[in-house]
């Protein structure tokens, strides 16, 4: 029943991807706004569902590390294998825009988390511990980040004044009933995955260390893999780049955020390492961005190869 379970879930992601990506493409065209800007938050923010709920149900049962090791976990596979296929599946085209703002902004939020975690380093504490203010100061940024996009959605829909949309091209309630259908399906078909891949690795005898930082990490970044690789299949690369750098601002400034406001999350020095590691493939990245406003094959391949080996490491270290 677990495997029957878990192959329901998959399809529910695929299916509800491939419905997502369509309506939230066509609803950026109807609000005259980027499909960037949509990937940036509608889809970025509704991928990201799983991430808040395991967070979220780990901070209330005081488990700081699966909540922050599912942020953390989950950024580098955004950053690393989820960027690396998509970019496999369709080379992605960066604006500038993307690289000087938003790139940066993730940038921002992985420094800010690793200085946050520094309590032992840099203030001589006795722990190190993410709290109730540092986490609504997360929240800060994140409202920071929320007014940049109003902004940058109101300069679109001035810029597209002159290039109205026909309405008769645009059924808003169609488009709306397949975004939320979409996002259900991931949503629903991800919690199926991520708890009965749980129950069969536990089953296996792995950790529940190695179990957060794999496969919970993993699971909850499906719903991301799965609508960028649909997004890149449909050429929809604005959509797919939007959603991997929003869900990494989002899992750091609003998850991990929320989380330390419900409790304060005590970490575990082994997360140093993983964090360091989100830091440099961002930073990989807006290299790799920078150098031709381009994601290559070639790029998407190595950066892949990066998460392939980090695991190994992972598994290895626990």
């Amino acid at each position: 029943m677990t495997y029957l379970l878990l192959l329901v879930g998959f399809a529910l992601l695929v299916k509800g991807a491939d419905y997502f990506v369509e309506g939230a493409s066509k609803i950026a065209q109807s609000l005259r706004v980027s499909p960037l800007l949509i990937g940036l938050t509608i889809v970025a923010f509704g991928t990201s569902a799983p991430e808040a709920s395991v967070s979220f149900i780990a901070a209330f049962e005081g488990n700081s590390d699966v909540a922050i090791g599912n942020v953390v976990g989950s950024n580098i596979f955004n950053i690393t294998f989820i960027l690396g296929v998509t970019a496999l599946v369709f080379p992605l085209l960066v604006q500038s825009e993307t690289i000087r703002k938003e790139i940066p902004f993730a940038l921002l939020g992985s420094v800010a988390l690793l200085l946050l975690i520094s309590d032992i380093q840099l203030q001589a504490m006795d722990s190190n511990l993410i709290t109730r203010t540092e986490g609504i100061m997360l929240l800060l940024f994140f409202a920071v980040f929320l007014y940049y996009i109003f902004e940058v959605a109101r300069k679109d829909r001035l810029n597209t004044e002159a290039n109205p949309v026909d309405p008769a091209n645009v059924s808003k309630l169609k488009n709306s009933l397949l975004t939320i259908g979409g996002l259900a399906g991931i949503v629903f078909g991800g919690t199926l995955v991520v708890e009965n891949s749980i129950e069969i690795a536990l089953s296996l005898g792995m950790s529940e260390t190695l179990v957060g930082l794999t496969i919970v990490a993993v699971g909850t970044s499906l719903p991301e893999l799965v609508t960028s690789v649909t997004a890149a299949l449909k050429k929809q690369v604005d959509i797919a780049l939007g959603n991997i750098i929003g869900s990494n601002i989002f899992n750091i400034f609003f998850i991990l955020g929320t989380s330390a406001t419900i409790s304060p999350l005590t970490v575990d020095s082994k997360i140093f390492s993983d964090v360091w590691l989100m830091i440099g493939v961002t930073v990989l990245l807006m290299i790799l961005a920078r150098t031709k406003y381009k994601i290559s094959r070639i790029e998407g391949s190595v950066l892949a190869v990066i998460y392939i080996v980090y695991v190994v490491y992972i598994i290895l270290r626990n």
